[in-house]
């Protein structure tokens, strides 16, 4: 038989039982949307994160101290080792020219909480930071409405504030209307500057659930006089990010007196290097995604073989005839895998139409982004489960004896 006619004689034979065919088509068609779009939530989760670091400058430095340092907080001991607690001396220090060249920006931070009160509208502000204004444009933080706040206030302590977008709208509803309003945070008045442009959320936590305001400010009416928390520092260019936390470790060492045999008591987090841990992250996370849902193609598989020996037992007769009529062993070979890979490639079309469609919407707070590449390989894969899969209904089929066949009942 010519390949035009092994291909008409198998689509007759898929034709002839459709609810089976299309139950086959089914489960093919569920693995390989299943690759599809894990592997592009995978993509999309990896990216977002990547885009959100990058958004904070890969020339980034956050510098905090490992032995439990970090701002007072009323009523409560301070930290246990003193000597090693970053202060606003350090922050000065390190934005000195002359001390660290490399450097372009430093801003030294305080964290506290507190609850903000706009008449009788109340909200916890879970993260009050106090800092410079320095601090705004090195952490990729604008101001959407109104202005912030200046030097000249932090030198004065003006009891000024920036609201995180979730902060203003619990208080004020409208962002738009909070500025220039004055809100309480504790028992102080504060008067609204601005209100910070939306960040998307990089965990549980709402990144717009905050405040900002003057550091002296903050030392002064909420967190006390304690120790900083971190210092944020900005590398002059990301080609001397490495440079630059080399001179930050070398200044804190040498101004804290650590002993040249003692562990470093300070943190230095490179944004350069979560930025290449979250995308290893995020490469073994899709890798462990296409994994799962492969397992799905591997079970389309198995239906495929289950519904073609099911086909050549009803066709037994059939086959028996043909072949006493003649027919070869590898025109009746060739047929039966042609059906199965017909049941493959059409699951694999159907799936991957059906990925399309589900990937142009948000999963799990998610924006699928897909991987041309992953749709080749979905069908290549289904194709290749037909073949491998029907290979051994059609060996069968090929195999039987024309005697032993027409005896079949």
């Amino acid at each position: 038989m010519s390949p035009r006619d092994l291909m008409g004689a198998a689509l007759r034979g898929l034709t002839a039982n459709k609810l089976r065919s299309l139950l086959t088509v089914l489960g093919v068609s569920i693995g390989v949307g299943a690759v599809i779009v894990l592997v592009a939530v995978g993509n999309g989760s990896g990216k977002a994160v990547q885009e959100r670091l990058e958004a904070m400058g890969t020339n980034l430095l956050t510098v905090s101290t490992t032995g439990g340092g970090g701002g007072f907080v009323r009523g409560q001991a301070g930290p246990a080792n003193q000597q090693y607690s970053l202060t606003l001396e350090d922050a000065a220090a390190l934005a000195d020219k002359n001390l660290a060249p490399d450097i372009s920006t430093v801003a030294p931070v305080m964290t506290s909480s507190g609850t903000a009160t706009n008449g009788d509208t109340s909200y916890t502000v879970n993260q009050v930071i106090g800092t410079t204004p320095s601090y705004l444009p090195a952490t990729n933080t604008p101001v959407q409405l109104g202005s912030s706040f200046t030097q000249a206030d932090v030198d004065a302590s003006r009891r000024v504030i920036l609201l995180g977008q979730t902060a203003a709208t619990e208080l004020f509803t409208r962002p738009a209307s909070a500025v220039g309003q004055t809100i309480k945070l504790g028992a102080v008045d504060f008067t609204v500057l601005g209100v910070l442009a939306s960040k998307d959320s990089t965990g549980f936590n709402d990144p717009n659930a905050t405040a900002i305001v003057p550091i002296t400010t903050l030392r002064a009416t909420q967190a006390g006089y304690g120790a900083l928390n971190q210092i944020v520092v900005q590398a002059a260019d990301k080609d001397k990010v490495d440079t630059a936390q080399a001179e930050v470790t070398q200044l804190l060492t040498a101004r804290h007196q650590v002993p040249a045999t003692a562990t470093s008591p300070f943190r230095i987090t490179n944004s350069a290097q979560i930025l290449q841990t979250s995308q290893d992250t995020a490469a073994t996370f899709t890798a462990l995604l296409a994994t799962v849902a492969a397992i799905s193609l591997v079970v389309g598989g198995i239906g495929v073989t289950n519904i073609m020996l099911v086909t050549v037992t009803e066709r037994t007769r059939e086959i028996g005839i043909r072949k006493a009529l003649g027919a070869r062993r590898r025109t009746i070979l060739g047929q039966f895998l042609i059906e199965a890979t017909l049941l493959s490639l059409i699951g694999g079309a159907v799936g991957v139409a059906v990925a399309l469609i589900v990937t142009r919407f948000q999963l799990a707070g998610v924006q699928p982004v897909l991987v041309p590449s992953s749709i080749g390989l979905a069908l290549g894969v289904s194709a290749a489960v037909g073949l491998f899969f029907g290979s051994m209904p059609a060996h069968r089929a090929a195999g039987l004896r024309p005697i032993d066949a027409l005896r079949h009942e």
